[in-house]
């Protein structure tokens, strides 16, 4: 079976990098290892670098209309309850930045690009396991576990975090950060505190943050509890369960502990990343989203780099005229540093969020005496 793409993952990055490549041009086959299409988790954010794409894609009208649009992006001291700093999404910001701040259950999202996909002309395939791809100089080769080989001109790996197709480049491994996170996302009547639609807000303490935020037009509300194990600190093999939850937070101010009680506690998300590598292509084979640049989520840009390698991928695609290998080497040499920065600044600015003492005092006079925001986000959304 022959396509000019093979895509092998069918999240997010998958079904972004799949309908830009259709939509080009391209005949493209997915490959997908579950029996079924479809997303677990809660929600998630899609800033102005991810949204001006769907824009150019014909999306964002319906991605728009399945989320929320906030006026705000707001950090908050877990403890004290105070508000430290707050971006305006509305007006200024759309303008500057040509597209809106929207958050979305991450579901709903992926419906849309599934959908999308389909009506592109992309052959979705369920229950195919990806084994690995061998290259010649003009054909990638991809060996299912059923085994099925399917060869194109070029092959994509949209496998995530632990991509068993990334070991052709590097022998690296997911970094565990010693995070959880507790996510859950309830009807909008069923949070037992106050809470506002119109805010994205983290709320930022000692080795601890909650996340706060409408979802599906304000019917449901999603939130996202992060913390550090002290379990996984001592070393324990079990660690981050709902015992450590209650704990991390007992600092915290009544708000955010009383909106503790509506998180699920039967399923957890250890938080992991991995180091940069250089390069993301080996033959006809080429990285993409998690597979390539697996980040921490203090940025909210998992989602919206996995978009932007999917844009960037179609576009030098088209210019190259063909000639994949130019188009892959350009691919590479634009996102491979971006994404690198943004990896390290998730981190960063984790260690800022999570610091205790002194350290916290700085950060929250740094935060609330901050000139306008922009200055800080335009290398990110411009």
């Amino acid at each position: 079976m022959s396509e000019d793409v093979l895509v092998a993952g069918g999240g997010i990055g998958g079904l972004s990098a799949a309908y830009a490549l259709a939509t080009s041009g391209h005949s493209v086959r997915l490959l997908e290892r579950s029996a079924e299409f479809g997303e677990v988790g809660a929600g998630l954010q899609l800033a102005p670098n991810a949204t001006r794409i769907l824009e150019e894609w014909g999306l964002l009208d319906e991605v728009a209309d399945a989320g929320v649009l906030p006026s705000r992006l707001l950090l908050a001291d877990a403890v004290s309850g105070r508000e430290l700093v707050a971006a305006d999404l509305t007006g200024d910001f759309r303008e500057r930045y040509h597209a809106p701040y929207i958050v979305v259950h991450r579901s709903d999202l992926h419906r849309i690009l599934v959908d999308a996909c389909r009506r592109a002309g992309v052959a979705l395939e369920n229950n195919r396991t990806v084994e690995r791809v061998d290259s010649t100089e003009d054909t990638a080769f991809t060996y299912c576990a059923d085994g099925t080989v399917f060869e194109s001109k070029v092959a994509v790996a949209a496998d995530g975090l632990t991509s068993k197709l990334r070991r052709a480049l590097s022998d690296d491994e997911p970094v565990c950060s010693g995070y959880v996170a507790y996510r859950g996302a309830i009807p909008l009547a069923d949070m037992p505190t106050e809470v506002s639609l119109d805010d994205v807000i983290a709320w930022i303490g000692p080795r601890c943050h909650l996340v706060q935020y409408g979802l599906r037009r304000g019917e449901m509300f999603n939130q996202v509890a992060v913390f550090a194990s002290p379990a996984f600190g001592r070393g324990e093999e079990d660690w981050g369960g709902p015992g450590e939850l209650e704990e991390a937070f007992a600092g915290c101010s009544e708000h955010v502990r009383r909106s503790l009680s509506s998180l699920w506690r039967d399923r957890r998300w250890p938080m992991f990343d991995r180091l940069p590598i250089p390069n993301w292509v080996s033959g006809r084979l080429v990285l993409t989203g998690d597979a390539a640049h697996p980040m921490l989520q203090y940025l909210a840009q998992g989602a919206c780099q996995a978009i932007e390698d999917a844009h960037t991928l179609a576009a030098e695609a088209t210019k190259s005229d063909g000639d994949w290998d130019k188009a892959l080497a350009a691919f590479n040499a634009a996102r491979a540093p971006r994404t690198a920065k943004v990896q390290s600044t998730a981190r960063i600015w984790g260690d800022i969020w999570h610091t205790d003492g002194v350290g916290a005092l700085l950060r929250n006079e740094l935060l609330t005496t901050l000139p306008a925001v922009h200055g800080y986000t335009d290398w990110l959304y411009a």
